[in-house]
């Protein structure tokens, strides 16, 4: 098995193992990411309806033209904080996704966290 193959079955097994433990309702729903090589993904998901409520990407209109990963993560971050904040969600599950948490991940989750939402 080649290092990319075996870097991504690492991060699905660590993702597997906190997914068992974190769930999403509607007053609290999970807040999960995903790193591409080029773009930033977020999505506020319900699990007891099956429901995503919000979702934000640099791969909208306004955040094609963020050249660094910093910026990225600081605007789908001020993105879904204020689409979370319309429908009035005040508290959220963080869900890493597998990730380590720093650099990127945790400018995100900080920049969450100053739009006015608790994890």
């Amino acid at each position: 098995m080649n290092r990319l193959k075996q870097k991504t079955q690492k991060r699905s097994n660590i993702k597997a193992r906190v997914r068992k433990k974190i769930s999403g309702s509607s007053s609290r729903p999970r807040l999960t990411i995903f790193r591409s090589h080029l773009h930033f993904y977020a999505q506020a998901i319900d699990d007891e309806n099956g429901v995503t409520l919000a979702s934000a990407s640099t791969v909208e209109k306004a955040g094609r033209d963020l050249k660094t990963q910093a910026e990225q993560a600081k605007f789908v971050g001020e993105s879904i904080a204020a689409r979370l904040n319309e429908k009035g969600v005040v508290q959220l599950v963080f869900d890493r996704s597998g990730y380590a948490y720093h650099g990127n991940v945790k400018l995100l989750a900080d920049t969450v966290r100053e739009n006015g939402l608790k994890f």
